[in-house]
């Protein structure tokens, strides 16, 4: 699996805005400037974290997003599959019928890789943006 640009980005504006503060209200725009991110993709990135009730969005004047959940409520996994969808380390994950020999049921490789899995999505939902955030705050080690 990887993590793809789209991913990146959503997970860096989550940080921004929880810098920014819970609550507080930031234009796209604004986000967009400080993030590097293109306004255009942001913006799909946005409605995407606001369709999963990640984000908030708010129209008229003094509007913007906003983030309004504490950084333990997020995780790392709920970020990624709101913009990417599900997370799969195979297609056959995903879906059986994409089995080549069609015996995912049987297939030794679905079985470790489904375990794989299973771990790497634990650990993305265990990772919230609390835990982040206080990395942030840590002396980077060598």
């Amino acid at each position: 699996m990887r993590v793809t640009q789209e991913s990146d980005y959503a997970l860096r504006v989550i940080i921004f805005l929880y810098h920014r503060g819970i609550g507080e209200r930031v234009e796209a725009r604004v986000i967009s400037e400080k993030e590097n991110v293109p306004l255009r993709f942001l913006l799909k990135l946005l409605r995407k974290m606001a369709a999963a009730d990640i984000i908030r969005s708010y129209r008229g004047s003094g509007g913007g997003y906003a983030i309004e959940k504490a950084p333990s409520a997020i995780s790392v996994r709920e970020v990624i599959e709101a913009v990417e969808g599900p997370i799969c380390v195979n297609k056959c994950l995903g879906d059986s019928s994409q089995c080549n020999l069609g015996r995912a049921s049987t297939c030794h490789i679905h079985r470790a890789l489904q375990m794989i899995q299973d771990k790497l999505l634990a650990n993305l939902e265990d990772l919230t943006f609390e835990e982040i955030l206080r990395m942030q705050e840590e002396p980077a080690s060598e």
